[in-house]
């Protein structure tokens, strides 16, 4: 269990977020965009700007350490990775053997290794960077909206494959989103924040089943309105 007591961001004499969370298994952080749900991630990650000032306050397990305990998935596949640079080269400290297993365990021939990002799909794409996320076997798996860039089956893929990894690997799992859909599918608890602050949190089924907050219930209407999958 990670337990994150206190994350405050203050920025030019102002709060900008202060919340408090925990992450037993996989938890999504929803609100619409400027809700602070990104500002927290990167507070996690280490890179706000550094006009802004973190208050990080939290029990672990482990020491969060990105790169060793803690991998980021960002969320736009397309922009992840340098197009100049082949896929393989993008795994860093690991041999070419480890990459292949990692490519074949979400689904990605070795073959890619050696082309440039520019010539893979974005389910393949982002396929690639959740295995270079995953290449240091990292405790914590934070994602940053990482199916907002992708269409709705590809995105159902991407889902069903952080859930197998997750069962597989043991990893715990931040999911950073607007997409109360995708969130169902993936997390089993909740946390929605609106201006930097937690209006509602809780297991995944009951808040949906039964949204305390007139925001919530807002954003649940907004997310399943049109949307192909409803699972």
């Amino acid at each position: 269990m990670i337990q994150v007591k206190r994350l405050r961001i203050d920025f030019d004499g102002s709060t900008l977020v202060d919340i408090a969370f925990g992450i037993e298994s996989a938890l999504a952080l929803v609100g619409q965009s400027g809700s602070g749900k990104s500002l927290t991630l990167k507070a996690l990650l280490g890179m706000l700007p550094p006009a802004m000032t973190p208050t990080i306050e939290l029990e672990a397990p482990f020491a969060l350490r990105r790169g060793e305990t803690v991998a980021f998935v960002p969320q736009n596949p397309f922009t992840a990775l340098s197009p100049l640079t082949r896929v393989g080269r993008h795994f860093d400290g690991v041999t070419r053997g480890e990459a292949e297993t990692l490519m074949a365990r979400v689904g990605l021939d070795a073959g890619l290794l050696d082309r440039f990002p520019p010539e893979l799909s974005g389910g393949q794409l982002q396929r690639a960077v959740i295995a270079i996320a995953l290449s240091h076997a990292p405790k914590l798996l934070l994602l940053d909206e990482p199916t907002t860039a992708l269409d709705p089956e590809t995105r159902r893929v991407i889902i069903a494959l952080l859930r197998e990894l997750q069962t597989q690997m043991g990893f715990s799992m931040l999911f950073v989103t607007h997409d109360i859909v995708s969130a169902r599918a993936l997390c089993d608890e909740v946390c929605v924040i609106r201006e930097g602050s937690v209006v509602e949190q809780g297991e995944m089924a009951q808040v949906m089943a039964s949204p305390q907050h007139a925001y919530t219930r807002t954003l649940i209407e907004s997310s399943f309105a049109g949307r192909e999958f409803r699972t």
